[in-house]
């Protein structure tokens, strides 16, 4: 039996890796530490129903915040990934067959909590032949049936080794919102994932907006990683073209010394500058902070680009 919480045996694909250590954090990137009564409640709630969540998986920096609130973001098809991506936290390796109860589990979990968005997200699962597009599609549909007022987010893989009809049945399950990370630029790719493709991950948020184009989309990277300011404006340039709606730019923190090196802490003058250029180019929503992660306020998000698609729609 693997001991997950053992880095070596959590990441074996990075034991080899020579180790980089990650520089002293500045102020605007430090946060308190978890607790109180809220954290401890949704922690329960999350241990109840046998459940993984992407906020303790992938070490989010965000996870007190969050969980005081009762937001969590469940984690579904188990926690280990087929990837090995060298900046993610989520154990890799071999993963476990498919809980097929696991949909109601999830759906039982946000009506306890009472949350009015949910995020669901994934490991990748390149061992699947339908990347786990339906288990994705029964977890949205058990979660209308049992918190019909609760507002769906998928965050969902790439989907890379499937035909085309895995993102048609996840589409088709009509999420509020389909997420998918771009995760850094496309030159950054080879040694920061090297397992995925940055213009078919283009091409599935576009493909998203033809299937049903009333669908908000959503995408993220992470800033710091080695990339330059003339990157991530391409990047904005593309995620634009492929008509997505809503950007999130975050600081990459090293989970471990095995992963990828922090290059450099991005000022919060810098993201302020990401933003007001995103905006500028037409997103519906930009979240552009040192903490920023995909599903950081995620709930308040949402509510805030459904209106500014409602304005700039009776602007004509």
């Amino acid at each position: 039996m693997r001991d997950l919480k053992n880095p070596a045996e959590r990441h074996p694909e990075k034991a080899r890796r020579p180790d980089t250590v990650q520089p002293k954090k500045p102020a605007w990137i430090r946060v308190r530490a978890p607790g109180g009564d809220g954290y401890r409640d949704t922690h329960r709630v999350i241990r109840e129903h046998g459940l993984a969540t992407v906020c303790e998986e992938a070490g989010c920096p965000n996870v007190g915040e969050c969980w005081s609130q009762g937001h969590a973001t469940m984690m579904i098809m188990g926690e280990i990934c087929t990837r090995g991506c060298s900046f993610c936290n989520v154990a890799t390796g071999r993963p476990d067959t498919l809980d097929i109860f696991e949909p109601g589990r999830v759906a039982d979990a946000v009506q306890k909590l009472g949350l009015k968005h949910v995020v669901i997200t994934s490991v990748d699962r390149d061992d699947l032949d339908d990347g786990g597009a339906e288990h994705f599609a029964q977890t949205i549909r058990a979660v209308r049936h049992r918190a019909p007022g609760t507002t769906i987010e998928v965050l969902t893989p790439d989907f890379l080794k499937c035909g085309p009809d895995a993102l048609e049945t996840v589409v088709a399950a009509r999420p509020d919102v389909f997420n998918h990370n771009l995760e850094t630029v496309p030159g950054l790719y080879p040694e920061v994932r090297p397992g995925a493709r940055y213009f078919h991950s283009l091409r599935l948020l576009q493909r998203v907006k033809e299937i049903d184009p009333s669908m908000f989309t959503k995408s993220g990277i992470m800033v710091g990683l080695g990339e330059d300011r003339q990157a991530v404006h391409q990047v904005m340039d593309d995620l634009r073209a492929a008509d997505v709606d809503f950007l999130t730019i975050g600081q990459y923190l090293q989970p471990t010394p095995k992963h990828h090196a922090v290059a450099r802490f991005v000022t919060p003058e810098e993201f302020a500058a990401y933003e007001k250029a995103a905006y500028g180019k037409g997103f519906l929503m930009v979240s552009a902070t040192p903490l920023t992660r995909s599903s950081y306020h995620a709930g308040e998000d949402f509510a805030r680009m459904r209106m500014a698609r409602e304005s700039r729609l009776a602007q004509g």
